[in-house]
């Protein structure tokens, strides 16, 4: 049986950058899967190229690309926006430049239903509201009426968490879904998702850089890096034994309750991602890694480090100790 979501080979190029550079993973019915890495490392390209909104000049390729066993790669505009929204949904990055200021919350959150599934008005505004209590919005009713710069920042996302959840999608891409809200609110939505992955099966590709999250939710983890995914495993085989330096890193910059001292500096990765050319060849984290050595300038293989844990790295497992 295949999985709900297949990539396989994904590239993305913006005329002489590579921003995606041929990366795999997949999503499984009932599965959440955490993309992770610094900004500028390819997530949130990777999530358009998979819905086909890639900015314009942007050149995506693929050896597969498939929803729900379709191969979805040559699939025209008009194909690509029946399943936008309704099987296959997602919640931006940003809510303020997604949600169209011209037009009314319940407009825009109803117009959704109304479009995929030929409801009335009257029962895309009660699921409307139905889904705006759900992620925690009071007086849902008047908050149809308000437009988005009416709203706060807090409030306009979980509006689009809401709205993307307007047809109970297989599948949901959730960019950074939980930034603009407190911890309290953060937690109330986590566990709306879980509940409605629980329900309805629904599949997750969670993109996010707060490994906190990724420990609580997280059924896989893909560490991505300068356009490639350099490690993936388990999430809990990822914590206990990470393989890559990039991901070591990274989860060396998570302060830990108890053993982070006073006054003390919290950890970090020197340097910033690089701009990746089309043709580049070796490991491009080489110049921030303190392991690095000559034959990381070549072609590096992937290697099966344990059990479903993948990482592209020549290092032997002594090395990263």
């Amino acid at each position: 049986m295949s999985a709900l979501l297949e990539i396989d080979d994904l590239r993305v190029t913006f005329g002489g950058t590579a921003a995606v550079r041929g990366i795999s993973l997949t999503v499984e019915k009932g599965e959440t899967h955490c993309l992770v890495g610094e900004s500028g490392c390819g997530k949130s390209v990777t999530s358009l190229a998979v819905m086909g909104l890639l900015a314009k000049g942007g050149k995506r390729e693929a050896a597969r690309l498939s929803f729900a066993g379709e191969d979805i790669r040559d699939y025209d505009e008009r194909r690509m926006s029946r399943l936008r929204g309704d099987r296959m949904a997602m919640i931006f990055q940003e809510p303020m430049t997604s949600l169209n200021p011209a037009y009314t919350v319940g407009s825009q959150m109803t117009e959704v239903l109304r479009r995929h599934r030929g409801t009335s008005r009257a029962q895309a505004v009660d699921r409307a509201v139905e889904l705006l209590t759900r992620v925690g919005i009071t007086a849902p009713g008047l908050r149809l009426g308000q437009f988005p710069h009416q709203l706060s920042g807090g409030l306009r996302q979980r509006v689009m968490i809401a709205m993307a959840l307007m047809c109970d999608p297989e599948l949901l891409i959730a960019d950074e879904p939980t930034t603009a809200l407190d911890v309290t609110v953060q937690a109330q939505i986590l566990r709306l998702l879980a509940e409605l992955q629980k329900d309805l099966g629904l599949g997750i590709l969670l993109i996010t850089h707060d490994l906190g999250i990724v420990a609580r939710v997280a059924d896989r983890v893909s560490v991505m890096y300068a356009g490639k995914v350099v490690e993936s495993a388990p999430t809990a085989e990822l914590f206990r034994a990470p393989r890559h330096p990039y991901t070591r890193g990274l989860l060396s910059c998570v302060p830990v309750p108890g053993k982070v001292k006073r006054d003390e500096p919290l950890g970090s990765i020197p340097g910033v991602v690089p701009r990746i050319p089309p043709g580049f060849i070796g490991c491009a984290f080489r110049d921030r890694c303190g392991f690095a050595e000559a034959a990381c300038a070549a072609d590096i293989p992937r290697r099966n480090v344990g059990p479903a844990h993948e990482a592209l790295c020549i290092l032997p497992e002594g090395a990263r100790a």
